[in-house]
């Protein structure tokens, strides 16, 4: 992929936007995984007001009981917060976006015994820029690789390239399936397969809401690396949300990691640095 070069620096705004489309796509998620018969995952989702909590008694990492949308109005809400969490036997997560609060709501936090635990990047661009620079590729244009939208009879081989790309046990592919294959019928939510010389090596998710797309998710098998199919499927995602007439394209990734310098060889620039904060 070509660099591409435009102004993009973030405005309160487009601030406001990036967090609102993580909880959209957050939100829709585990409203999804609550509704399978039973709720059997133990999903809850409590709203303080503009800031939404989640958390599962089955999924315990924190990615599935973190707290987004906080800003210096939930002061009040931070004892009630962590209650929350504590009487479901879970560690809280508050993500803190820079700009939305400020120093006497960094050192409440301290003082009820939270710390920073991590950091991550979510990044921006405009799929409208991003294909003037790049423009449209074909599918088989570098080292044969095909994308493609997933079946619904798929989700067992989906759930295999999200395990073994991102680390996760094969005892997990069950339990990935069911969770994912939830969101297919969803309004909003894409699942792709990145194929090298026809082997399924790949996998991504879009979500698009209110004109901006979340690329929630995409994971490469390790014996695949290195071939360009995750710049590939952010490509073929970017595109994607230009022909959905999105504004935005929003991304998350470990600073610095591959991902990170594949978003940004894609065009993508950095809206925040978020914190993540535990408790101890």
């Amino acid at each position: 992929m070509q660099n591409i070069n435009f102004p993009l620096l973030p405005s309160s705004e487009q601030v406001e936007a990036i967090e609102k489309s993580e909880i959209d796509y957050m939100t829709d998620r585990m409203l999804a995984i609550q509704g399978r018969p039973g709720n059997p995952e133990g999903v809850e989702i409590r709203n303080f007001g503009s800031a939404a909590a989640f958390t599962s008694r089955t999924m315990p990492w924190p990615s599935f009981n973190t707290v987004k949308g906080l800003t210096d109005a939930h002061m009040d809400d931070l004892e009630s917060i962590l209650e929350f969490y504590q009487s479901r036997g879970r560690k809280a997560q508050l993500e803190i976006v820079p700009s939305r609060v400020g120093t006497d709501f960094l050192k409440r936090m301290v003082e009820l015994g939270l710390y920073e635990s991590g950091f991550h990047c979510s990044l921006i661009t405009a799929p409208s820029e991003f294909l003037q620079s790049v423009g449209r590729r074909t599918e088989t244009d570098k080292n044969n690789i095909v994308v493609r939208e997933i079946g619904p009879d798929e989700f067992e081989l989906y759930a295999m390239l999200h395990c073994r790309g991102t680390g996760l046990p094969d005892n997990g592919i069950p339990h990935v399936k069911r969770n994912n294959e939830v969101l297919y019928s969803r309004k909003g939510w894409t699942f792709y397969i990145a194929e090298l010389d026809g082997t399924p090596a790949a996998a991504a998710v879009l979500f698009e809401r209110e004109r901006t797309a979340s690329l929630t998710f995409a994971a490469t098998l390790p014996e695949f690396r290195g071939y360009g199919l995750h710049s590939k499927l952010l490509e073929h995602r970017i595109s994607e949300a230009f022909t959905r007439n999105c504004e935005w394209v929003v991304g998350q990734c470990a600073f610095l990691s591959q991902s990170h310098r594949n978003m940004e060889r894609a065009g993508m620039k950095l809206g925040y640095i978020r914190t993540a904060w535990t408790q101890l």
